[in-house]
């Protein structure tokens, strides 16, 4: 049963790395970034710092173990690969030998016992469960929700009559379909008065790199809806070989009446089954559409680990108000559908 795609309009995971946490320099020489492993020589008995599933670890005893959460994908959620002996790990340590002064994180796993002392609140993040296939997750959404799967497939199907064939490719390999991509998505923050993420050059080389690796443990999907030829919703998250993360969806306005994105994620969901992925991470953040698609959620925390010093202190005055500003508006829905459609229509008007 093929069933009409649903996808995100303005999909709230779309932060390369999130969860990753962003890295703050410390004035050693260490570069900004997620926790990465330490310099050589550097780590002793410290872990190796990785933002998923990751290969397992050799001990000095030579005894392997898996990381945590095998099954996660390396995008989105933060953690530790294991290296050593983990309970022994001190947080601000591990940063110490990273050369960073902090090191914030959205979506830490659970079970991430060495960060929980520095978060700050606990979020959930919504899944789709495909482990015993797409046809029954369909049953089960059409059970629970009739209504919003005859509108979606309406919506399909007047698509096709006004705007030609639709058609849907899971694994795009076009670079200008990428390219069409970011620049949607660009718009997007651009009207929402988000801070564009691809206009930082580095995150757009990093999606680029990994739309073209090959890796099995971690690389990109880049999927296209078009309609009559022409792309009118698409979405590039990264995959594990059993977990797929929703990243950055993004859509034409100009189809915006049909919901192109709603029409997106079913495609993607029965072509990753399909695939061999049985989890589909939609990230944190609220969403309607992802009410709507998800069979559960995940328990994630955000946070920040936070050294001694200038640099630390530097990220504590900069980042604890919008923290707390992020919590007011999450804690508080209505205001913040009021602050969504007054920066949708401040958008609107720029783009006159």
């Amino acid at each position: 049963m093929r069933v009409p795609e649903h996808g995100a309009h303005a999909g709230a995971a779309d932060r390369p790395g999130a969860g990753q946490g962003a890295g703050r320099r410390d004035g050693t020489g260490g570069r900004t970034g997620a926790v990465a492993p330490p310099p050589p020589g550097a780590h002793g008995g410290i872990p190796r710092a990785s933002t998923g599933r990751g290969r397992p670890a050799r001990h000095g005893n030579g005894r392997t173990t898996s990381p945590r959460r095998a099954g996660r994908p390396c995008p989105r959620h933060a953690g530790l690969t294991e290296e050593g002996p983990v309970g022994l790990i001190d947080a601000r340590a591990l940063l110490r030998a990273c050369a960073l002064s902090s090191w914030e994180f959205d979506s830490l796993e659970a079970g991430q016992d060495v960060f929980l002392p520095h978060t700050a609140e606990a979020l959930a993040s919504p899944v789709v469960d495909l482990a015993d296939g797409f046809e029954r997750y369909v049953r089960a959404l059409g059970a629970g929700s009739p209504g919003f799967l005859k509108q979606t497939l309406a919506k399909e199907r007047r698509l096709a009559r006004q705007a030609g064939e639709v058609r849907f490719v899971y694994a795009e390999t076009d670079p200008g379909a990428l390219r069409t991509l970011m620049r949607w998505k660009s718009a997007q923050y651009r009207r929402t008065g988000r801070r564009d993420r691809f206009a930082q050059p580095w995150i757009a080389r990093l999606v680029g790199g990994l739309a073209r690796g090959g890796d099995p443990e971690c690389r990109g999907v880049l999927s296209v809806l078009r309609a009559g030829g022409r792309p009118v919703a698409a979405h590039f998250g990264l995959r594990s070989p059993t977990v797929l993360s929703w990243w950055f969806p993004a859509y034409d306005r100009a189809y915006g009446k049909y919901s192109p994105g709603l029409l997106l994620l079913p495609r993607m969901l029965e072509a990753a089954a399909d695939d061999g992925i049985g989890l589909v991470d939609l990230g944190s953040g609220p969403a309607r559409y992802k009410e709507s698609f998800k069979t559960g959620d995940l328990r994630v925390y955000e946070g920040s680990v936070v050294r001694p010093g200038f640099g630390g202190a530097v990220h504590r005055l900069g980042r604890a108000p919008v923290r707390a500003a992020r919590r007011f508006v999450r804690e508080r829905p209505g205001p913040a559908r009021a602050g969504a459609r007054v920066l949708a229509e401040l958008g609107r008007l720029r783009d006159r």
